[in-house]
């Protein structure tokens, strides 16, 4: 008798699986969920990358993060009493580590429940006034370092972050900033981007980290360029030239990273950047906040009413032309990154 044995068929990938990792988040990278100001000794709860999440400061200032959801009957944490390093959960005073261990479960000491790793846990680093959650497929240890642009790590540079909240997926922020051509009609009145030709010839490069879309021919005009990287984290970067009025620093750098609550809410960093030391720094952050801040938040507004009011499924109704190229890279990189992880799961 001829033994028969059962082959598993792979699953094959298809597109929805593809679109359906990326609306929430890929894994293996770190996030930016929010300003770190927003995180006290208080525990918050917060959604995001299709998770939702209790944060929290211990007595020495440091950001734990587990996800808010009691491994006992599914409580959330962050209603519960803040011990240092752990969370007692306010329905049955489960006691949960910030590395998921449950260190106590005073109703039923030396059940099964106790000392074992049952919920989820998250690394969490607070870094230039944002806090950033590695969002990890499977638990690790040790995350790998959070590697973020010159602009955000390097002393020489001065930032201040904007962090706002959109409606609409967060896909559709990332198209925008690749996208110097708009910056030539929906903000034709900014005091940075008024000049420059309306038509433009566009060309493709590689960068260390990834890529640059840029006009071919002009620099230093208008919106004319924009870099995407990934550096364990996804960022995007572009520049603003900027008159002798705007203070010292040359060219205004943005840093941009955008992180999915839900395909109805994205949340938008932006930090904006100037190379400046000394007297010069001190003369940048007054400008900034005295007179430039409130002109950059007038072209922010202008960017997410348009967003806003495009309808969920605009990008599959759509007549690309040159101008599209650096967008259309932008989707095929992460659709092939998506297509890895979904391969090696």
């Amino acid at each position: 008798m001829t033994a028969v044995t059962d082959t598993q068929e792979t699953k094959p990938i298809t597109p929805q699986d593809v679109d359906k990792l990326l609306e929430r988040g890929l894994y293996d990278l770190w996030y930016p969920i929010c300003p770190s100001d927003f995180v006290k000794e208080r525990p918050v709860s917060m959604r995001r990358l299709g998770y939702k999440i209790a944060l929290w400061r211990d007595g020495a200032g440091l950001i734990h993060a587990l996800e808010d959801h009691c491994p006992h009957r599914g409580a959330p944490l962050s209603m519960g009493v803040n011990l240092g390093d752990r969370l007692a959960c306010p329905y049955h005073g489960i006691e949960v580590r910030c590395d998921g261990m449950v260190t106590k479960v005073p109703a039923s000491p030396g059940c099964t429940l106790e000392g074992s790793r049952a919920a989820r846990s998250f690394h969490v680093q607070d870094a230039n006034g944002a806090i950033w959650l590695y969002n990890s497929r499977h638990h690790v240890d040790t995350p790998p370092q959070l590697d973020l642009p010159e602009q955000m790590s390097n002393p020489d540079w001065s930032s201040f972050l904007c962090y706002v909240e959109w409606r609409g997926d967060y896909r559709y922020v990332a198209d925008n900033v690749m996208d110097p051509m708009h910056g030539s009609f929906v903000h034709k009145q900014s005091h940075s981007m008024s000049e420059g030709d309306i038509s433009a010839k566009f060309k493709l490069r590689k960068t260390e980290h990834g890529f640059m879309f840029e006009k071919d021919g002009q620099r230093d005009v208008n919106f004319d360029w924009t870099e995407w990287g990934d550096t364990g984290t996804h960022w995007m970067r572009l520049a603003i030239p900027y008159p002798k009025t705007g203070g010292p620093g040359g060219s205004f750098t943005i840093i941009g990273s955008y992180t999915p609550v839900s395909p109805q809410l994205s949340i938008v960093f932006f930090w904006r950047c100037r190379k400046v030391q000394g007297w010069q720094r001190d003369v940048w952050r007054f400008l900034y906040r005295n007179r430039l801040e409130a002109r950059h938040w007038v072209v922010l507004e202008q960017d997410r009413v348009m967003l806003e009011t495009m309808e969920p499924d605009a990008n599959a109704r759509e007549h690309l032309y040159e101008h599209d190229v650096g967008l259309s890279r932008l989707r095929k990189v992460m659709q092939n990154l998506a297509q890895k992880q979904l391969s090696a799961s």
